[in-house]
Order: structure tokens, then sequence, then C-alpha cells
């Protein structure tokens, strides 16, 4: 083949050599070196002096724009200083810390502890004292007194909520999360909550509202009403220590039957309303004439039959509410891990029958297509990087774990319309 490419070569360096002598020994210039552009064309139709006016536009058009230093620097991304994020340093004295600690068929334990120079965090695994934990960055791996590792980081406002001190059964966050996105809350938003309950859905109702938006929570039971505000204060003042910008406080905690706040709610115009309590349809004749057309009812229910009530109850009062959406959230974990035999080891890859009775080989033949010829399958294999046999070796599980989320609740979203206009 690398004769034939040889031969090729001779013979056309041979015609464009002769090509060369035969016109006085200037080599043969190409149709294409010859031909004029459009533009040039068009300059040997006009006047000389026009002919160059083309050509300088043609040029400046094609020229780069030229930018001064100062208009680039301006231009260029700037962060603030005073930017909100974690705070780019270690534990401190008062913020919360998140534990986990690994433990059988790939669970893992959290734990949530509040920073205290004296006290120590006790674990399956041994006892760690704060005041190892104090000083080291998040995400540092620290051995306990009976030697298991713990994973040290600052806690996500997810995992605060499924860790912290509860009364009655909280929203969870795929629900929370399914709701936010359903009343399409902005910053700077009033928003209304039945149901303080343990403060869940308050902390992220006051992360989506942000500093300048508004979020009044009712509560009927006393017991719930401190809870919640427990829980509030308790994140607010940890969220300070271990980030450069303060958590709003935007959140009123008020201790009353939503049912008789009718004068309280008066004056106030809801972007939004969470109904999170037994009989929501109590509720609905109360906080309707406050919220804005268009806005939307998002709806936190147990069971089936509690909806059912709900829908009725607007059909029979006639309630300016329109159902779009009855949905249930639901996650599926899954488990992917290498696999594993009876001694704990990881099994190395078994050849099949397939792969070890190997077909006979074809031959390939090598085929001229515009001077590029097919490599045969020995020249692809020896191309491939070395890396590429490191992956793959080991083989892998992939299923559904068995430990998956219960049903939780049914999330009703109902949108408030005017009347027909004659």
């Amino acid at each position: 083949m690398r004769a034939w490419r040889g031969l090729r070569r001779a013979a056309s360096s041979a015609l464009s050599s002769g090509d060369g002598a035969a016109s006085g020994g200037r080599p043969r210039r190409r149709a294409w070196e010859t031909s004029l552009s459009p533009l040039e064309r068009v300059r040997q139709l006009l006047p000389p002096e026009e002919a160059a006016a083309v050509g300088r536009c043609a040029a400046a058009a094609q020229a780069p724009p030229q930018t001064s230093p100062e208009k680039e620097e301006a231009a260029a991304p700037q962060v603030p200083s005073d930017a909100a994020g974690a705070r780019p340093g270690p534990f401190r004295a008062g913020e919360l810390a998140l534990a986990e600690v690994r433990r059988k068929h790939n669970t893992t334990l959290k734990l949530l502890c509040r920073l205290v120079a004296g006290s120590t965090l006790a674990s399956p695994g041994g006892i760690l004292p704060h005041r190892d934990i104090i000083g080291q960055l998040p995400g540092q791996v620290l051995r306990t007194s009976a030697g298991a590792r713990l994973l040290l980081r600052r806690p996500s406002l997810e995992e605060y909520v499924l860790l912290m001190p509860r009364g009655p059964t909280i929203a969870y966050p795929k629900d929370i999360s399914a709701m936010l996105m359903m009343m399409d809350i902005h910053p700077g938003d009033t928003v209304l909550e039945t149901g303080s309950g343990s403060g869940a859905m308050s902390l992220f109702l006051s992360r989506a509202v942000g500093p300048k938006g508004r979020v009044i929570s009712y509560e009927i039971r006393n017991d719930h009403h401190n809870l919640a505000k427990k829980n509030y204060r308790y994140w607010r003042a940890a969220w300070e220590i271990g980030h450069m910008e303060e958590w709003p406080d935007n959140v009123d905690f008020i201790l009353k039957d939503i049912s008789t706040a009718a004068a309280d709610m008066k004056s106030i115009t809801l972007d939004a309303i969470v109904l999170d309590m037994l009989n929501p349809q109590s509720a609905l004749p109360v906080v309707h004439p406050n919220l804005k057309q268009g806005g939307v009812c998002a709806v936190y229910l147990a069971n089936i039959t509690q909806v059912i009530d709900l829908l009725d109850r607007i059909r029979t009062c006639k309630l300016p509410f329109l159902c779009e959406r009855i949905i249930e959230v639901t996650h599926r974990n899954w488990l992917v891990l290498p696999a594993k035999i009876k001694n704990c080891k990881s099994s190395q890859m078994v050849e099949t029958q397939e792969n070890i009775e190997e077909p006979p080989q074809k031959e390939y033949k090598e085929n001229h297509i515009q001077d590029e010829v097919v490599l045969k399958e020995s020249e692809y294999n020896e191309s491939l990087s070395d890396d590429a046999e490191t992956y793959c070796s080991v083989p892998y599980v992939a299923r559904p774990s068995y430990w998956q989320d219960a049903h939780s609740a049914f999330l009703t979203k109902l949108r408030k319309f005017g009347p027909l206009l004659s």
C-alpha cells in the first residue's frame, strides 16, 4: 500500500514538473488560485476611486473591534465581597455540625449537633469531643474514641428540617419543593401559612421570599407554635455564625385560629397560600378574599378522602377556586456499587463462553476512497488507549434500594379566578 502511494505521488510530481517546464520554468497555477472573489469582480467594474473606497470599507468591516482597557475592566464579571454564602473558614462554636457515619448495607447515619466547647458528640462508633471539631474545615474526616470515622460538614436546610426536634409530622422537603413550584414564589412575595407545625415549611418559605418578603404563619396549638418558633430561631442563629449574610427575619408566628382571623388580614394582599391543617376547607372562605386574582393556594393533605372533602366544599360553597393538579411526590432510591461475593471481596470480571470462543478472523480488503485506507482490525486495536482496559474490570450492581420513601401527602393546587366579564 505504501509503495502504491509512493508511485502515485511520483507520477503527480512528474506531471507538475512537466507542465512547469512547458510554460517556461514557472509553476502551473491552479484554477482556484486565479479565480476572483465576487468583491474583486465588482472592483474591476468600478472607477479606481470608488474601488479604493469599497476596499477600505471591506477592510474596516473585517477588522476586530478595538476596546479600551477601561471598558474591558468594566465588562469583566465582578463578584461582590459581601456576597451571600458559607463563610470560608473552619467550624466555630455555636454553629451546627452534621456528622455522617457509614453503616452496613450502604446506609448512612446522620447526627446533628450544635458545637459547644465543653460538649461531646455521642455516636454508635464512639465519642468525639466538640473541641476536636471546632477549628476544622467542613468536609474533614475525624476518628472517634472507638476508632470509627465521622465525616463532619455543615448541614443543608433539607437535612436540618429532617433532623430538628419535631412535634407534629413535618412536611417533607420533597413535598415542600413541589409546593414552592406550584405557588411560583418570588423574592418579595407575601405568603400565608396555616399550620406552623414544627416550622419546616416556614423555613423554606422564609428563604423563598427573601429579605423583602413576608411569611405569616398561623397555628392553633400552643406547643406547636412554640416549637416552630424555636426551630426557626435556632437555625437563624447558627446560620449567622457560619455564613457571610444573616438569615432574613421575615416570619410572623401567630397563635390564633385562622377561621377567626378575617379582621386581622383585612388589609393584607397575599401572593400565595399554604394550607397544612386537618380541615383546610374551613379556612378557604376566610382567606380567599385576601388572595390576589390568579394566585395559587397549595393544600397539603395526608389522604385522598381529605382531597374529596376539600373539592366538594369548593363546589357546594361556589368558591372561586379551580383545581389544577393533584399530585403525589415519590422518589425512588437506587443502589449502585461494585458486586461482592460471599467473602465480601470485589469479584473480577469473568469472561463468558462467547468471549472465550473467538470467532474466525475475517479477511479485510483494502478500500481506496479518496486516498484514505480503512484500517485493519489489528491496527485499530493498537490505537486504543491503554487506560480503557481498566474500565469495566469489576462488575457493578445497579438496582432499586430496599429502603424506599413511603407515601407522605397529596398536594392539591388551587388557583383563584375572577368573575366572568359580560
